[in-house]
């Protein structure tokens, strides 16, 4: 089963394009406003600093995990293989097929906000839905075609868009130097803020580690190009420098907010991230955030259509998905079947609007149940010696300490966002189950 994944290596990637794959993973457009709601119920500086410097310390951790797994299953589409190969190829099957349609829902909705923003940009007012629709698409079919010339392109693509993204962010945070302070010009309606009276420091802290761990996830899917990496004994430095640098960069541009914006003043303010370009650029600064906000759009993407049609390519090789999806272009290697649906099925989702949102508000809980599951993975693979062989050197010491420490921690997140929207997770639970029964009537027979 894991041998299959090794076959037709297009070993196009370098250190560099790995570590700006996980910093395209992991920041999108959250960081520009999650500080502000993270602010809103942290109930002091004190405690919003140390649950960004806890969700860092973690997500480190899970990056030296996802870094031996990914040394140990150096596959296409990775992220199924670990619970195929780990677990069953059922769990394989639902999980990333959920996480599939998931990820197309989310990518329609991150477009048409992406649309929302470029309407701003060029007209100073929101556009109606033909407009929205039509940019969405147009934006998606972009991408579509990028990634049909092949990975080489396309990397190189993500590479100038993530490039660009970090000098603007380090833009931003260098507006700690201008030495002004920036008042919010609104503040979201009917949030709540929480103090130290209200709720204790601990809970106060375990609320706020929820939305923080999720800004600092989707690492995790780079091991979906582990059969893509020149040598694939750069995977972990990959993992682990992007993991650095996102780390790196959330916590400066969070004191940033604070310096130029003020902890209290920010608490559920609007576009935080806009007023840093204020600060800059003035009355300007809002087109200048606009411009960001699609470049960001862009970036993710792009970045998702790179990812998740390898998912696909690896559950076809498994047999748990149509043999077509195995296809790649002779010429470039390029997944075009992959490709071609799942930019479909997102061009689909936006003819519903961003509404599709509130839908989706079960993949909180099945994101922190998959990355705890995966990240346990290590244990079932150094005790199977999988590849045992690729692992050189003592960097990978205290990697059972690490997952641990990791599972222990999205284990809390879960069950914090089952507390917090217990529907939620039913509706997760009730979707993994069809597509459980879907599995044993459709795939089992192929895969027994």
């Amino acid at each position: 089963m894991y041998l299959q994944t090794m076959t037709a290596k297009s070993n196009q990637l370098n250190l560099f394009d790995l570590s700006m794959i996980v910093v395209s993973l992991v920041i999108g457009m959250g960081i520009f406003r999650n500080p502000a709601s993270v602010a809103a119920t942290t109930g002091n500086s004190s405690i919003f600093f140390l649950v960004w410097i806890a969700g860092g310390v973690i997500a480190l951790c899970g990056a030296l995990t996802f870094a031996e797994i990914g040394l140990r299953l150096p596959a296409m589409g990775g992220y199924y293989k670990v619970f195929s190969v780990c677990y069953h190829p059922a769990i394989g099957f639902t999980v990333n097929a959920l996480i599939l349609i998931s990820n197309a829902a989310s990518m329609a909705i991150v477009a048409l906000i992406g649309a929302d923003y470029i309407s701003d940009l060029l007209f100073d007012r929101p556009s109606g839905i033909l407009f929205n629709s039509g940019i969405s698409i147009l934006a998606i079919a972009l991408f579509y075609v990028v990634n049909l010339f092949g990975l080489k392109t396309s990397s190189r693509t993500q590479n100038v868009l993530i490039v660009i993204k970090i000098a603007l962010i380090l833009l931003l945070i260098a507006s700690v130097f201008k030495g002004v302070m920036i008042t919010p010009h609104g503040y979201e309606s009917n949030a709540k803020i929480f103090t130290l009276s209200d709720k204790s420091a601990l809970t106060l802290f375990l609320i706020s580690l929820i939305p923080v761990c999720f800004a600092y996830g989707g690492y995790q899917q780079s091991i979906n190009f582990g059969a893509d990496v020149k040598n694939t004994k750069i995977l972990p430095k990959g993992i682990f420098i992007g993991i650095t640098i996102v780390v790196l960069l959330y916590l400066s541009i969070n004191y940033a907010y604070t310096k130029v914006i003020g902890y209290d003043a920010m608490k559920n303010a609007s576009a935080i991230g806009a007023l840093l370009c204020e600060a800059w650029f003035g009355k300007a600064g809002g087109k200048i955030f606009d411009l960001l906000m699609c470049l960001s759009v862009l970036a993710y993407v792009n970045i998702v259509l790179m990812s998740n049609p390898r998912v696909m390519f690896a559950m076809s090789e498994d047999k748990v998905f149509p043999k077509i999806f195995s296809y790649r272009s002779p010429k470039n290697q390029a997944l075009v079947p992959g490709l071609t649906v799942f930019a479909l099925i997102a061009i689909v989702v936006t003819f519903f609007g961003k509404g599709v949102d509130n839908i989706l508000s079960f993949t909180m809980f099945l994101d922190s149940i998959g990355m705890s599951t995966s990240a346990a993975a290590i244990f079932i693979l150094r005790k199977r010696k999988i590849n045992q062989e690729m692992i050189t050197g003592n960097w990978n010491k205290f990697t059972p300490l690490f997952a641990s420490f990791f599972v222990f921690s999205f284990g809390l997140v879960a069950a914090g966002v089952v507390i917090r929207n217990v529907n939620a997770a039913f509706i997760g639970i009730g979707l993994l189950a069809i597509l459980l029964a879907i599995y044993y009537i459709f795939y089992f027979k192929k895969t027994a």
